[in-house]
This record gives structure tokens, sequence and C-alpha cells, in this order.
């Protein structure tokens, strides 16, 4: 009788063993609708969540811009998988190679597609403050946990890749004479902040500067550094703007202003708490947090958001 029973159970191992592949084909993978933003460039917009297996981690922008000699795309996505579909998106409007990869910043929602493009023969251009992030136990760990958080989309063939050329300032790149202007505005969001202006297009792609409907994402960001490299943002004469997070603009100084106030009003609540050396806690509670409850993502991060903001305060007063 035992015999029998494990006989069964090896039957429906083996059994589970081969639906589990055609489970994981077979469940709906999130929509990526290509928007097109201006005559030569697009975008795909990523949902209001936490990467999962069940969104594939699509949870950022990506855009990309057709020249005559290649097509430059901005951001990678958050994995492997969702490269492989852009990239196929990417070909059923150009047959042109794809021939740079502009990396905003290096947080792993935007750049675990990066060796998907690499394969393709890409050149990644990223700001060189990213490499301390990208040799650090933070990645390493955070790349470890999403292995298992997102599986099968993220597995131990992902990797952190490097860029092939790390700028430390401004840089202006041609690609089959089309401009794109890639301007260095960390330490904000993070210390390797590259926003992406096409002239040509009127298109300035924003990265993480700008959350759009939803709560933006502090982590350890400096949110002084956060709030002027806003101003910079507004100084390009463009009339799309695409956020790192969110829908896009078209109207970039009123749909900056949501992120900006966000920033300015945490700064403001857990400043003065931080100086006084007030418990968190108490300063937390004590806020009057009612005009952003209501917003995507609240329950999510701004409670880390607040107590991260709180501790780059706490510093500001020692300096």
């Amino acid at each position: 009788m035992l015999h029998k029973i494990h006989s069964l159970k090896l039957v429906w191992l083996t059994v589970l063993a081969l639906l589990l592949p055609w489970a994981v084909g077979a469940q709906a993978l999130p929509a990526m609708p290509v928007q097109q933003i201006s005559a030569s460039a697009w975008f795909v917009q990523g949902q209001s969540a936490l990467g999962s297996s069940e969104n594939q981690n699509f949870i950022s922008n990506a855009g990309f811009v057709i020249t005559p000699a290649g097509v430059v795309v901005v951001d990678a996505l958050g994995s492997p998988a969702l490269a492989t579909r852009l990239i196929a998106e990417i070909k059923k409007l150009s047959s042109q190679p794809i021939t740079h990869v502009l990396v905003t910043h290096y947080h792993a929602d935007h750049i675990y597609g990066l060796q998907t493009f690499k394969a393709q023969g890409a050149r990644i251009v990223a700001h060189r403050a990213a490499l301390t992030y990208l040799n650090s136990d933070v990645a390493r760990l955070r790349l470890e946990a999403s292995r298992l958080q997102i599986s099968p989309w993220i597995d131990e063939k992902t990797r952190l890749l490097e860029a092939d050329e790390w700028i430390d300032a401004d840089k202006t790149l041609d690609v089959g004479g089309v401009r794109f202007q890639l301007k260095a505005v960390g330490p904000s969001h993070t210390p390797e902040d590259l926003v992406v202006f096409v002239p040509s297009e009127k298109v300035v792609f924003a990265g993480d500067l700008v959350f759009r409907s939803r709560i933006p994402f502090v982590g350890q960001a400096d949110s002084r550094g956060w709030i002027a490299a806003l101003d910079q943002l507004l100084a390009f004469d463009a009339q799309v703007l695409v956020p790192g997070h969110g829908p896009l603009s078209k109207n970039a100084r009123q749909d900056t202003q949501f992120t900006r106030e966000y920033l300015l009003y945490l700064r403001a609540s857990m400043g003065p708490a931080a100086h006084n050396m007030e418990p968190f806690d108490e300063a937390y509670q004590a806020t009057d947090w009612r005009k952003f409850e209501t917003v995507p993502m609240f329950g999510i991060t701004h409670r880390m958001n607040a107590y991260n903001t709180y501790l780059l305060m706490e510093h500001e007063a020692k300096k």
C-alpha cells in the first residue's frame, strides 16, 4: 500500500513538473502598448504597483527614438523578459538596429533588462556615479531578493551590467543626425540621475525625477538636490515629458509640481523634528498627510519616504 502511495506521489510530482512551465507561460502577461509621443519617439508605461511575478517587474517606463542610423532606447525596464518584449515592439516599427541604451539611473526596475539589449549589440551609456551602487551589497542583495520575488522572470541568469560608456558630466550624443542631450542632475533621486532631451522631437525623458499619478519612491534620495533638478528639467524647451513612472505629460511645469510639492512637504514636516531630535514616530503621527493619502502607492511607500527624509534632514542638521 505504501508503495502504491509513493508511486502516486511520483506520478503527481511528474505531472506538476510538466505543467509548471505551461502555467508560467500561460499566465496573462501585463499589457505593453506602445504610445507614440512625437514624430520619431515612443514610450511604454509600466504599472503603478510593486514588481511581482504577475507583472514581470513592469513598473517603470521606457522610451525609444527612431533615427536614420538606428534606434536609441531610454531605460531598459525591469526584467530581461520585458526588454525582449520591448525589442519586439521596436522591430514592428523599424528595421534599424538598436544602437544605444541611455540609462537615467540604476534602480532595478530600469536596468534588469540591460543584458537583453546588450545581446542585441546596443551600447549602454550611464553616469559614472552609478558604479558605487552597482558594486554595493545593496545592489547584490536586491538582485537576490528579486530572483525569489519575481521568478521566473528574474533568475540566476539575470545579472547587473555596467555601462559601456560612463560619463561624468553633460554629454551630447548624435545618432543619424538626431541630437540627444544628456544632462547630469544628480545627486537627486539618485547620485547618477540623467535627463535625456531630444530637441528635434521636443521630448524630455525625465527618469525618476518625475512620478505621475502615484507617490514617488524617495529611497536614499537627496531631496534638496531633487527639487533643484526639477528646476533644471523645466529649463528644457520640451513639449512632451516622459516620467519614470506614470502617464506622459504635455504640461511639464504643472505635472512636475506634484513631485515637487510632495518632496517639499516631506522636508517641511520632517526637518524640524529631526533638527529638534524629536522621535520620528511622534513627528509622523503629528503630521497631516491627508493631501497625499488617496494617491496610489501611499500605503506602500509613504511612511518609508518620510523616515528616509527624517534621516536625511537629521544628517543635514549636523553639517
